[in-house]
């Protein structure tokens, strides 16, 4: 099972078990689901309840109803796996990207060295072509066609980038 990174247990919250999970994950859609199981020290816990609560992903898991029970779990990485994940087509992981190759519509290839976010909802690439580093925004038009199969991204460079 390959297993995708998606936060960390920063705290408890409340008396009934509930933890507070710190992640900047981008499909929480499809891992925080009521039945779902995280992986957390190499052990599968399952998902009884979800909500979002002041920017923290809280969950309680399994059979654990009190804050005694839970309080083991503080400061521990959550794991999900990557075949449960379920990506539609145009969905990527941000660690995938990295294994893609560019082209642009002059011919030049490249590669993605980085993925990151410029702010929460602005994705950036950094790209090498020929020795020279772009940014290139994620959800450019400068992005053109985007083929999972290949691993490979066409890309139109426009001046100024």
């Amino acid at each position: 099972m390959e297993k995708i990174y998606i936060g960390k247990i920063t705290s408890t919250h409340g008396i009934k078990g509930e933890l507070k999970i710190k992640s900047n994950f981008e499909f929480k859609d499809k891992v925080f689901k009521v039945g779902n199981k995280l992986l957390i020290d190499n052990k599968l816990y399952e998902i009884k309840s979800y909500r979002v609560h002041k920017g923290f992903d809280m969950v309680t898991l399994d059979d654990y109803n009190d804050i005694n029970q839970v309080l083991f779990l503080r400061g521990k990485k959550v794991y999900f796996s990557k075949d449960m994940l379920n990506l539609d087509n145009e969905e990527i992981l941000d660690e995938d990207l990295i294994k893609y190759s560019i082209v642009l519509n002059d011919g030049k290839c490249g590669i993605i060295e980085e993925v990151f976010y410029a702010s929460s909802s602005n994705k950036i690439i950094r790209i090498n072509i020929d020795g020279e580093t772009h940014l290139i925004p994620f959800n450019s038009p400068c992005i053109l066609s985007i083929d999972k199969e290949n691993k490979c991204i066409k890309i139109e460079l426009i001046d100024g980038m």
